[in-house]
């Protein structure tokens, strides 16, 4: 009789029992639950808070890291006033600032836009501010930062990050070297993202 009567339902609940009873009650939620999982939750249960940790950190840190590339890149065809670097180069050390601030209280030590940001920084301290200490010691701490958290690393962001640290790796041995007194300098470029 239920056969007959309920047909497709009746088949549908006797088969697939408790999921077929969640799709139909809970719908779309259910959904998201089963597909997005964690994703799924953390938005739901930290609502506002982890969109902008997630989002507007990022973007925010973005901003700020191309500004500070294109006020640096500016610098590089102005004359600095003897040993004060142009105002170009002020512009995009304070854009640099901001940036790293943001990025250590909202991005992950192995995010590859931290990882980025910190390495134009480090660019920007040896070639504008000729600052060599300053740029070795920025490029050391993200670098060991992301070392030791190497293991939290994500899929798809596991090329940048490496990547991105093999160059902050690449021009610490650079640095360290010429400022260890090395006369074989030579025309290396500095790597920058």
């Amino acid at each position: 009789y239920q056969r007959r009567v309920h047909g497709k339902q009746w088949y549908q609940r006797r088969v697939h029992g408790k999921q077929w009873y969640q799709r139909r009650v809970h719908g779309k939620q259910w959904y998201q639950r089963r597909v997005h999982g964690k994703q799924w939750y953390q938005r739901r249960v930290h609502g506002k808070q982890w969109y902008q940790r997630r989002v507007h950190g990022e973007s925010e840190v973005f901003y700020q890291k191309m500004a500070a590339d294109y006020f640096r890149h500016l610098s590089e065809f102005k004359d600095s006033d003897g040993d004060k670097p142009a105002e170009e180069g002020v512009k995009a050390t304070k854009h640099y600032e901001a940036a790293y601030n943001i990025a250590k209280e909202k991005l992950a030590e192995t995010h590859p836009t931290r990882l980025g940001l910190a390495l134009n920084y480090s660019v920007c301290y040896y070639e504008i501010l000729k600052q060599p200490e300053k740029a070795c010691e920025l490029a050391k701490e993200a670098f060991d930062a992301a070392i030791q958290k190497l293991d939290s690393l994500t899929d798809e962001s596991y090329k940048d990050s490496t990547l991105i640290m093999q160059l902050l790796r690449d021009n610490l041995t650079l640095w360290t070297s010429e400022t260890g007194g090395d006369d074989d300098k030579g025309d290396v470029e500095q790597v920058e993202d």
